[in-house]
């Protein structure tokens, strides 16, 4: 700390307008010492008050006045004074630093800082205390330091609360982020599904209509080439008549034309001949009912492989009504989904024209079993299936059909197929059901399913059972298999364009019947 005598000599050396340490000193003629800018600084202000003119230049000390501004010259012992204090202090503050162990200074007076204004929200040394903050509210830096720190801590309770809100908030964005990816790559899935299978039917259909125009385009030509070449030949015969007539008609002598006259021929009356046009409208109508067909297959059948995502059966959580996730299986209950497919229940019977000839049929040909031993002789002819195969005598173009079978064992097929379905057997292939383009076919394994479709199979993994339901609905272009036992599941289904009736078809292999199930 400074002494007594360092300080009374530092209070002489600052000026009494700026509060420091003089700054090239002048020293007015009343003997006055103050920093040559703060002074001219002063009689500027002065000059611009109403009451300049008047009281003129005066000392701001002792207001003695000056008719004419003094001039303002160094004070060269008054500086090297201040020089001398100046290097005097800063050795003091340098002591007085390690002293107080590195504590910061007033940057205004270089002195430590001892109390916090309140008014202007800083430190404050105790020059400044004196000197600007007098009339302030000052405290301990303790005092304030425990009202700040109470502030603080319980800004940091918010901070924390708000903290685990938002990550609260952010968990469940998380979840919904996962069910929206789901459920979005599952209808994806779906729709991709689906309109690859419409794609398909429709090029298929392309072929099928284009082969169609030709071929009545080919009988339409045809008739009229018919016609024109009757047209040519007729008029052929006009010619030959008319150079005839002419002959007859030149001849000079009356009994050569009497007696040629009934020579010749007479014009027989053509027939007529009918209007030909190329039928459009014909050709264009099944073309407009598939198109309907695909139409309806879209806007009934897709909105239904979406649905509600039904809450956990373990964890009863809110579920929220906007989640949507793809319906793998139908959520109807088994009594009920079994019950709504009976309404649509079909009585089907074996077509004996059709069965191989080692397929026995029963008497209504409700059963047919397979008997490699004996080769069954039906009194029917037919096309024959080569394949242990049989048809159903019915045959669906159109609405909805629900048919049930019960098979003795496995290494069978059942499905549906157009009537052009292939009598002989491919190489390699015990049975051609699901092998083209116009059958789908469900064979039962041993150990597993496998769905066949244009020659490809699908493996489904589900429980196998004897009784089996087949569900087709021709508009929206659906074939479901269903398992039938305690509870009735979805095999599968296939998404398609029919275009031809549909007749049941099924494969047998040795040793093994099937039933047709009736119902009153």
């Amino acid at each position: 700390m400074a002494s007594p005598i360092s300080q009374k000599l530092e209070e002489k050396l600052v000026c009494s307008i700026c509060l420091e340490l003089f700054r090239v000193p002048v020293t007015l003629p009343c003997g006055h010492n103050f920093c040559k800018r703060c002074i001219s600084n002063h009689w500027q202000k002065q000059k611009q008050e109403p009451t300049w003119a008047e009281s003129g230049y005066t000392c701001p000390e002792c207001r003695r006045g000056f008719n004419q501004c003094p001039e303002l010259e160094k004070n060269v012992t008054l500086c090297s004074v201040v020089e001398l204090a100046q290097d005097g202090e800063a050795w003091a503050l340098g002591t007085e630093r390690c002293k107080v162990a590195s504590s910061e200074l007033c940057p205004q007076h270089r002195r430590p800082l001892e109390l916090y204004c309140k008014d202007e929200q800083r430190c404050i040394c105790c020059v400044c205390t004196v000197w600007q903050c007098q009339q302030h509210q000052r405290v301990l830096f303790e005092e304030e330091r425990s009202k700040r720190q109470a502030l603080l801590e319980e800004s940091m309770e918010k901070a924390q609360e708000e903290s685990e809100r938002i990550k609260q908030v952010m968990k469940e964005l998380e979840e919904q982020t996962h069910s929206i990816k789901d459920s979005s790559e599952g209808l994806k899935s779906v729709i991709l599904s689906k309109f690859a299978l419409l794609r398909k039917a429709l090029e298929d259909f392309q072929w099928q209509t284009v082969a169609r125009i030709e071929q009545e385009q080919a009988v339409a030509l045809g008739r009229v080439g018919e016609d024109w070449t009757l047209l040519k030949d007729r008029l052929d015969i006009l010619g030959q008549h008319r150079e005839r007539a002419q002959q007859l008609l030149a001849c000079p002598d009356n009994r050569t034309f009497l007696q040629e006259f009934p020579l010749l021929p007479p014009l027989e009356s053509p027939e007529a001949l009918l209007p030909m046009e190329f039928d459009v409208a014909g050709v264009v109508k099944p073309i407009t009912e598939i198109l309907a067909n695909i139409s309806r297959l879209l806007l009934e059948d897709l909105p239904s492989c979406v649905a509600p995502k039904a809450p956990d059966p373990v964890d009863q959580g809110p579920v929220h009504p906007q989640e949507m996730v793809v319906k793998v299986a139908a959520h109807l209950p088994d009594c009920q989904l079994r019950a709504e497919l009976l309404k649509d229940h079909r009585n089907l019977t074996f077509d004996p024209k059709t069965a191989n000839k080692y397929l026995e049929l029963s008497k209504g040909n409700r059963k047919a079993k397979h008997s490699p031993s004996t080769i069954c002789r039906q009194q029917e002819q037919g096309p024959r299936f080569e394949p242990w195969q049989v048809l159903c005598t019915q045959g669906y173009s159109h609405g909805h059909h629900y048919w049930e079978v019960k098979i003795s064992s496995h290494s069978v097929v059942l499905g549906v197929t157009y009537h052009s379905l292939c009598q002989e057997r491919k190489q390699g292939h015990k049975f051609n059901i699901g092998l083209d383009g116009g059958s789908w076919g469900l064979q039962v394994r041993e150990d597993c399913y496998l769905a066949w479709h244009k020659g490809r199979s699908e493996k489904i993994q589900e429980q196998l059972c004897r009784n089996l339901g087949v569900s087709l609905d021709y508009g929206k272009g659906l074939l479901s298999f269903y398992g039938l036992g305690e509870r009735t599941w979805l095999i599968h289904s296939f998404h398609s364009v029919f275009t031809e009736p549909l007749y049941p078809v099924f494969w047998l292999c040795e040793g093994r019947a099937v039933e047709l199930c009736w119902r009153d």
